[in-house]
């Protein structure tokens, strides 16, 4: 029997960007400390783990800085390629509250409301697989940033992602989707305030390995 397959469609948090003082450049954390590492460790063999994370990548904002950073943009080609899946992990958000998007933490979940969208909409097309169940995971809020362009970049995002848990339990219940906050088991502790540690990425992968199955076992 193949095993269940998850895809993680995320931004740096999933990539595993390693957080630095100075903000950027930066490097990348290895596979198996990443947080998406962990949780195929967790899930053991019956599972495989697609990794889709994109640095700067947002819901459905277009970025003046990079044409590619739309996710739904995207993410109905990344479903289309890794077909069958069994379900889809959904962290965005994080990007959607820098200043120059403009976007209230409700704009936000707007955008991954339309991210759900596209997952269940996924069926047919020239395949018979059916579409994949979806979890909606909030990203915990960003934190104090020592880099003054990061401060700009970010400036009032600090609270628009302390909202965001809530606005997205509230989107998953009126679609029917599962929600899980990652500030429950986190905060964002990496030097920079907006990427994760290595013990960050290992509480949350062996949490949302917890959460998967239960919702693969629904």
């Amino acid at each position: 029997m193949d095993p269940r397959t998850v895809l993680c469609f995320g931004d740096s948090l999933t990539w595993g960007w390693v957080p630095t003082e100075q903000g950027a450049p930066s490097r990348r954390y290895g596979r198996g400390v990443r947080w998406t590492g962990v949780l195929a460790d967790r899930l053991g063999p019956g599972y495989a783990v697609v990794e889709e994370g994109l640095n700067g990548r947002t819901t459905t904002a277009d970025d003046p800085l990079d044409p590619r950073l739309n996710g739904s943009a995207h993410l109905p080609a990344a479903l289309a390629s890794h077909l069958p899946l069994d379900l889809v992990v959904l962290m965005l958000g994080t990007n959607d509250s820098k200043a120059y998007f403009h976007r209230t933490p409700f704009d936000i979940a707007t955008g991954m409301a339309a991210l759900v969208g596209q997952v269940v909409s996924a069926a047919g097309g020239v395949t018979s697989y059916p579409a994949p169940e979806v979890l909606v995971v909030a990203p915990p809020a960003l934190s104090a940033m020592p880099d003054p362009w990061f401060q700009e970049v970010f400036r009032g995002g600090e609270e628009k992602t302390r909202q965001l848990a809530q606005v997205y339990r509230a989107m998953a219940e009126f679609a029917k989707v599962p929600f899980f906050d990652a500030g429950s088991v986190i905060t964002t502790d990496g030097v920079d305030g907006v990427h994760f540690t290595e013990e960050n990425n290992r509480v949350l992968g062996e949490a949302l390995a917890t959460v998967v199955v239960d919702v693969l076992a629904d």
